[in-house]
């Protein structure tokens, strides 16, 4: 499914988004993981437009044609956002009026959505914050997570203070927490070889965007930017003591295929 959305980007895709969970920042970023998948005819944003907080996105909805549907708060802490867009999610469905979906939310209560959608056969990605429920991106056929979209930034450092062993071990510590917070919360590996061995051919190569396509099958949230790097060749070619890559020209593209080394050590 992935791979047919890669090769047509004629494909229709309605972008849905919470306004109450998605930030004004990242919608350029959004759209252009949308259109990765095809082209994005429906765009529009749900949420109570007389409250303050919704203010922010007046500029970005201009910029990017983003139609803001307006829903009322009728009770005080309840979310009614998500009921309208269920209700014009499927509208659009049974319409067929696309032929995939982008979701932008972090709420659990789109997950059995994003499942009907799958059950329908079209397609739906979503778009939301690392803490979004387990349930609801594995329902997705593709989830990108905003951390991966939001600009790199350094935390400021405090005033110098005099040298001194003081300092250094002040600054040590800082450099330490730096690392730290840019770590991976898990090891890609054990997922990369599963991978591998599904999309590995009887020579023992493996093409790599059919490896990518068997990685979003295992985990929809899988991204290579969440380890540092923008390619999941780049990733991969960081294994280098467990796997090798060849790269192959062919009609005017260059195909790249992975294969595990023999002397690799087994996990």
């Amino acid at each position: 499914m992935i791979e047919s959305y890669l090769d047509d980007k004629r494909k229709k895709i309605a972008l849905l988004i919470d306004g109450d969970n998605a930030q004004p920042s990242l919608i350029d970023k959004i759209l252009a993981e949308a259109t990765k998948y095809g082209l994005v005819t429906i765009r529009r944003i749900y949420g109570d437009w007389t409250t303050v907080n919704m203010s922010g996105w007046k500029n970005t909805l201009h910029d990017n044609a983003i139609q803001p549907i307006q829903q009322f708060r009728y009770t005080i802490g309840k979310n009614s956002t998500d009921s309208a867009m269920i209700i014009d999610t499927m509208d659009i469905l049974h319409g067929r009026l696309v032929d995939g979906f982008c979701i932008v939310s972090s709420d659990s209560d789109y997950t059995r959505l994003a499942t009907r959608i799958r059950e329908m056969g079209f397609f739906v990605m979503g778009v939301g914050k690392r803490t979004t429920p387990k349930a609801f991106v594995n329902a997705c056929h593709v989830f990108i997570y905003t951390e991966n979209l939001a600009p790199k930034t350094r935390p400021q450092r405090k005033p110098a203070a005099p040298r001194g062993r003081g300092r250094e071990e002040r600054e040590d510590r800082e450099e330490k927490e730096e690392r730290e917070e840019s770590r991976p919360k898990y090891d890609p590996l054990p997922l990369l070889k599963a991978a591998f061995e599904m999309a590995q051919a009887e020579d023992g190569w493996a093409e790599l965007g059919i490896i990518g396509g068997y990685l979003r099958q295992l985990d929809p949230g899988f991204d290579p930017r969440t380890f540092g790097f923008r390619q999941l060749s780049s990733l991969i070619k960081s294994f280098s003591g467990l796997f090798e890559l060849r790269y192959q020209e062919l009609e005017g593209r260059t195909d790249v295929f992975v294969r595990m080394r023999e002397s690799a050590p087994e996990a």
